[in-house]
This record gives structure tokens, sequence and C-alpha cells, in this order.
């Protein structure tokens, strides 16, 4: 059958959506370009063209040739490459196995204690890990001259900002951004100069703060018992309350808890000073409050059976991995 070339590309286009193997994409290129193909045939006509319209016949033909490969071309390239995504993505290969990533213990022990004091109203706030000193002292009733800022051992970048000590700063700010009552839980990193198999300079903290109306001690041992009986999944666990101080709070209490016969202390605790609730314009007379500060790692030590704090920062894939297969509960 003689083909006009004008209806060459056309046709061609139509054999390049059918094919997809390299082998019949061969046949196309014989086919078009080959020693008898379409292509070449024309070429071999040209002696039988009018001289005065072979030149321009000539010219219409390599045109034609040069589309006709640059299509072919670019046929074998799209077939090479679906080739290759086929080889990779072979559905009968057997499926591997795929090892999954786990929670670090500390975000597992802080999403399960957020999750137990959520159930009693408390939100989760944040605040900046480089704090001022009101924020971090002054606001929380410690005095420039006060002895408790010996007690912190404080990173400091200058005479005013550091590296907060604790996250009860974060309380000055919620108290500041929103209206009494209110419930506020605050996890977050903290910074001190220390470090040893139970300490670290870098740790974890959280701290809980409830300012209402008719707020009493009994109620912040009530919470704290509860706390550590859901925590520890125990009400047969023993606990006790040891006077202590804070400069936010007063009274102020140790919470220690009974473990293979020894007391361990878990926490610190008190009721809100009047001083603290003034510097964020609460009233102490309408108003009171509790609070408490606990350590993360201190918890995931007593949760996991750790003896040492400091595998918590080594990233020890061995140790990590006892992890994969929990879940905060």
């Amino acid at each position: 059958m003689k083909i006009n070339h004008t209806d060459l590309e056309d046709l061609l286009k139509k054999d390049l959506e059918t094919c997809s193997k390299e082998h019949d994409l061969q046949q196309i290129k014989s086919k078009y370009l080959g020693k008898k193909g379409h292509v070449t045939i024309l070429f071999s006509s040209l002696k039988d063209i009018p001289s005065e319209e072979r030149k321009a016949f000539g010219s219409e033909l390599n045109n034609l040739k040069q589309v006709i490969t640059k299509l072919i071309d670019l046929k074998f390239v799209d077939i090479k490459r679906n080739r290759e995504i086929t080889q990779r993505l072979d559905l009968d290969t057997p499926a591997r196995h795929h090892q999954f990533g786990s929670h670090h213990p500390i975000s597992l022990v802080i999403r399960r204690i957020e999750k137990i004091f959520s159930n009693f109203g408390f939100e989760t706030h944040e605040g900046p890990e480089i704090e001022t000193e009101y924020y971090n002292f002054e606001s929380l009733n410690i005095a420039d001259n006060h002895p408790a800022r010996d007690m912190h051992d404080t990173f400091y970048f200058d005479s005013n900002l550091l590296l907060r000590t604790h996250t009860s700063s974060v309380q000055i700010h919620a108290m500041e951004n929103r209206s009494a009552p209110l419930r506020v839980l605050a996890p977050g990193r903290v910074y001190r100069c220390d470090s040893d198999p139970t300490h670290s300079p870098m740790f974890h903290q959280i701290e809980g703060l409830c300012v209402d109306t008719d707020i009493s001690f009994s109620n912040l041992k009530w919470l704290l018992n509860d706390f550590i009986y859901k925590f520890f999944e125990s009400k047969k666990i023993k606990t006790r309350f040891r006077p202590s101080y804070f400069p936010f709070t007063e009274p102020s209490a140790e919470m220690d808890v009974m473990f293979n016969g020894k007391w361990l202390e878990v926490l610190g605790c008190g009721m809100v000073h009047p001083n603290v609730l003034k510097n964020v314009n609460i009233d102490p007379k309408k108003y009171s409050g509790l609070a408490f500060g606990l350590g993360i790692e201190r918890f995931a030590m007593l949760a996991y059976q750790i003896k040492d704090l400091r595998v918590f920062f080594e990233n020890d894939i061995n140790f990590l991995e006892q992890f994969e297969n929990l879940r905060e509960s």
C-alpha cells in the first residue's frame, strides 16, 4: 500500500501508543526507518519526482525523518523508565519487614501524665526555654538576693537572660494570658549545672497549677494521690507528704512513694503563695491555688526500672528498641 508521507507521523503515533516493549519498538523502527521502511521507500522515490519539486520534497522528507526518529527515541526512553519503575515496584516480590520507630520513653511518660491530668481538666501549655530573670525567679517570689537562687545552678546568657531552671515560669505566662479559674499543665525541658547517674544538665519537668475559689491542701493531696495510683496502676502503693520549702508555695511539701521498702521522693508541691497571685493580678483573697512539679526522668526510671539517668540521652539503639511496641496508655 502506498502511504502519503504526510500521514506517516500520525500513523507512527498510533503505533507508539500501543507499544510497551523494546522488542516491539524495534519492529516499529524498522517499519519506518529500516531498509524497506516507509521513510526509506519515500527517499528512493525522489528520483521519480520532477526536478523542480525534488528539492522541496527532499527537505520535507528530511524533516519527517527527524520527527520520526525523535518520537521513536523518546518512546525508547519512556519504555526504559517504566521498566525500571516496574522492577523497583515488582508486585510479585515478597513483602519486606519494615521496622517502625518507637516513642522515646521520656515522650511516653509525658503523654501518659498529660492524659491522666487531662481527665482532671488540666490543659497543656508551653513556654520559652530561654527566660528572663523576672519569669524564672522574681515573678515566683524569688527575690534577687534570695538564697533559693543558689539551689538552681543556673545557666546564664547575660545578667538577665538564662536557660529556665524549672517549668514554673510557664505558669506565670499562663496566668498573665488567662483569667482565673484555670488549670495548667506545663511539660518541657529545663536546665541546671549538674551531671551524674541521677542528674543531667538538661532534663524534663511537668508543672501543674490549679487556681480557683476554695482550693485547699486537701484538694492537692487527693489529686496527687490519685495521680500516683493511676500512673503506677495500683491503689496499694504507699505515699506520704513531708513539710518542705519552696518560695512560690506556702505551705510546701515533698511527696514520697514507697518502692521496695524504701521511701523515694517523687515531687514537690504546695499551695500557691499569695505573692505569686498578686504578681499576675489575681486577687489572693478571692482565689487560692495548688501547684506541683515532678521530674519526668524520675518517673520514667521508676516505670521502666532504669537505674542510670544518662541512658535516656545516649541514643543507644539497643536501649531504645525495647520501647518499640509501647504506646502511651
